[in-house]
């Protein structure tokens, strides 16, 4: 084709699909009423948002099929405890539950309009019968039963069958709140209280709970109906992968927030999820990192002050839930929280800045005391790159130079192996990815990045400097992601390390970009709708050396330990859409001396049996299994103050995580324990954590079989 004719191809299509917007948008452009402006920009970024997922990884139909997943995510989003809308209306809703593709084509959107008007309504039949339930005192007496799991509940048919189901939420909240009272009046025996007592904090914990579901009432009271239409462009849009999300302009500004260094206060990353702020991610060296208790996929319930009530956080917008998390350093904040297993868990955490030398990798020499044998640990928190210095002409500080020097300060000759800990690293610079596989394989690929039209890139080490030649333990769990799925995997494939943890990592083997949708208008009459907001969207997906994807499976260890979260649906796997496994061609790597895996599971799996410590942490795993399947809760005060009781006995509020796990009991010396150095206490920590132990027990295995190997071929 000559130019010209290209130039002539170019100038068509750039006609052809300003025609197609101009015919798309309604007519006239200015709107005259904020119900216009609302529905016309809508119409526009049904448009924008169209022309944009056609970039989507998954190269899915704009069709029944995809209309029929995101409906069911809007309804989940309009009503995921199902205490608003009955049975019928949502049937009405059902007649669109096809016709999401065509509304998005044609870009005159009716769904969201008639959502809007039935929750409206929902929500006054809704609050009255809130005011009805809690003008009687209740009684804890009567053994009563509600299921808490929104997942197994049906929408109610009659509004009797939702009166009900509001009054055994209400009883429970406001015995919940009861028994808090009773606590803070320094009541020892909840059981046993005068009757005018229990009288006088019943009515004190019903009015409570009143305040809290009147904000409740008036938060939702107040929401627009351009709220709406964003919600069902999200739902649009998640329909395609949980990864991929229409962000309303304020959405936005909370994902800038973010990753400018995540929230101020406690250190967290949180997303609004089917009406829920959930943790994305705690970052290393934050107050909630060294608090020890917040994890990622938690779900966030409520949020306290010291001297307040705690303030319901359901169905809030997320920039109204990260207003009340925020707060001057050293205040404390109260995070009711949610995770399988735990109906209600309330972590104090005091806020503070992220300390940012403990979001380095950290390292010591371990010498077990029943051996003599020494061990070198690298903790990685994050894969971290100072990008903006390295941009500017600097050396900025990354995470593949501080592993190496960390292996460069081990005697390694003295060494019997090396334990890499990835557990609960989130992943982060893909650069520093292959960077640190590198420091263990020497020059060779490391990973494969393949994009939605099948075209792919290996990504390489090139150097041909391997930084430690030893037997190498790799320490994940499920909450290691990504970056961190990316290095386990390619050490995998190498056989150049044994892989040690939970039964799967996270498995987020996909890339996003974030595309801003303000830079789709070039009409000056469409900049009357702007800001637009933003689209992150799934382009491309990560496969290891072998061909496998990272992506829903993730890793899984050459050897699996018992795990308290072992039964907790922590990962991709779990999520809505998510995209599937699946594998491309292995790139050729050369592999390192084999070790024979059957052999060191059969040791480890000796070992594990014998040892009280694995034996408590399954005892914990299989209760906390147990509190999973049970979705029941008692509304009888025995039953409950027992549940509360337990709770507080247990340790199972932390999963696999190692190193930062905290001692329930404060320690003999705090004194002595204050004049500790960094690495005094980082020794101490990893000679208690089981999870090193048996990686050390491994490295002797790998050891041994490696020196036998030898023999034989010397022979």
């Amino acid at each position: 084709m000559t130019r010209r004719k290209r130039w002539f191809r170019a100038i068509l299509v750039s006609v052809t699909l300003l025609l197609a917007g101009l015919f798309f948008l309604p007519a006239p452009m200015n709107a005259t009423t904020p119900d216009d402006l609302d529905e016309n920009r809508a119409r526009l970024l049904t448009y924008v948002l169209r022309r944009q997922v056609e970039n989507h990884f998954s190269g899915k139909n704009l069709d029944d099929n995809l209309s029929r997943a995101a409906f069911q995510l809007y309804v989940k989003q309009l009503d995921y405890q199902k205490r608003l809308l009955l049975a019928a209306e949502v049937d009405q809703l059902e007649v669109f539950a096809d016709k999401i593709d065509d509304e998005i084509q044609s870009g005159r959107i009716v769904l969201a309009p008639q959502a809007f008007q039935l929750l409206g309504n929902s929500v006054e039949r809704a609050e009255k019968l809130v005011e009805k339930a809690l003008a009687a005192p209740f009684d804890f007496t009567v053994a009563e039963i509600y299921e808490t799991d929104p997942e197994k509940l049906e929408f109610c048919v009659t509004e009797a069958e939702l009166a009900e189901r509001w009054r055994t939420d209400l009883k429970y909240r406001t015995l919940t709140r009861y028994l808090n009272l009773l606590e803070d009046a320094e009541v020892k025996d909840p059981l046993n209280v005068s009757a005018e007592l229990q009288q006088e904090k019943e009515l004190e914990a019903r009015e409570k709970v009143r305040k809290q579901y009147h904000q409740y009432f008036e938060r939702l009271k107040k929401e627009t109906l351009k709220e709406h239409y964003d919600r069902y462009l999200n739902a649009f849009a998640r329909a395609f992968d949980p990864h991929t999300t229409y962000m309303a302009p304020q959405s936005k500004e909370d994902f800038d927030i973010g990753m400018r260094g995540s929230l101020e206060g406690i250190g967290a990353t949180l997303r609004e999820e089917d009406g829920y702020t959930k943790v994305v991610k705690v970052i290393p060296g934050s107050a909630a990192d060294r608090q020890g208790q917040l994890q990622a996929d938690d779900v966030i319930l409520a949020v306290g002050q010291v001297d307040d009530e705690p303030v319901d956080v359901t169905d809030m917008r997320l920039r109204d839930t990260v207003a009340l998390i925020r707060g001057k350093k050293g205040t404390e904040v109260r995070l009711t929280i949610r995770r399988p297993g735990i109906k209600n868990l309330v972590i104090p955490i005091v806020r503070d800045v992220v300390i940012i030398e403990e979001s380095f990798v950290k390292s010591t020499m371990v010498t077990d005391p029943d051996t003599g044998n020494r061990y070198g640990y690298i903790k990685v928190p994050s894969f971290y790159r100072d990008f903006e210095s390295t941009r500017n002409g600097g050396k900025g500080r990354n995470s593949t130079d501080d592993v190496r020097k960390a292996i460069e300060a081990f005697d390694v000759k003295q060494m019997t192996g090396l334990i890499l800990d990835l557990r609960n690293n989130g992943g982060g610079a893909l650069t520093d990815a292959v960077g640190i596989a590198g420091l263990f394989i020497g020059e060779g690929p490391v990973v494969q990045v393949r994009n939605g039209d099948g075209g792919s890139k290996v990504l390489r080490n090139y150097s041909k400097e391997v930084a430690y030649h030893g037997p190498l333990v790799v320490m994940v769990n499920q909450f290691s992601a990504s970056a961190s799925e990316i290095v386990a995997g390619a050490l995998q494939d190498y056989g150049r390390a044994v892989i040690v943890g939970s039964e799967h990592t996270h498995g987020k083997g996909t890339v996003q970009v974030i595309m801003d949708l303000d830079d789709s208008l070039t009409l000056r009459n469409m900049r009357q709708y702007m800001p637009l907001g933003a689209l992150k969207i799934t382009t491309q997906k990560f496969y290891r050396v072998s061909g496998d994807s990272t992506q829903y499976r993730g890793v899984v260890p050459d050897i699996i330990l018992p795990d308290r979260s072992q039964y907790n649906e922590y990962g991709e796997r779990y999520l809505d859409y998510s995209l599937p496994w699946d594998r491309i061609e292995e790139v050729e790597h050369k592999e390192w001396p084999s070790f024979d895996r059957k052999a060191l599971n059969a040791k480890s799996h000796d070992r594990v049996a014998a040892s009280e410590e694995f034996a408590e942490i399954q005892r914990l795993a299989d209760a906390i299994g147990e509190r999973i399947k049970d979705t029941h809760q008692s509304l009888l005060i025995n039953d409950v103050v027992k549940e509360r009781e337990d709770l507080q006995g247990a340790d199972s509020q932390h999963a696999m995580v190692g190193i930062e796990e905290k001692d329930d009991e404060p320690a003999d010396d705090e004194a002595e324990l204050e004049k500790q150095s960094p690495a005094e206490k980082l020794l101490a920590a990893v000679l208690k954590d089981a999870y090193v132990k048996e990686s050390m027990a491994i490295l002797v295995d790998l050891a041994e079989q490696r020196t036998e190997i030898a023999g034989k071929s010397n022979k």
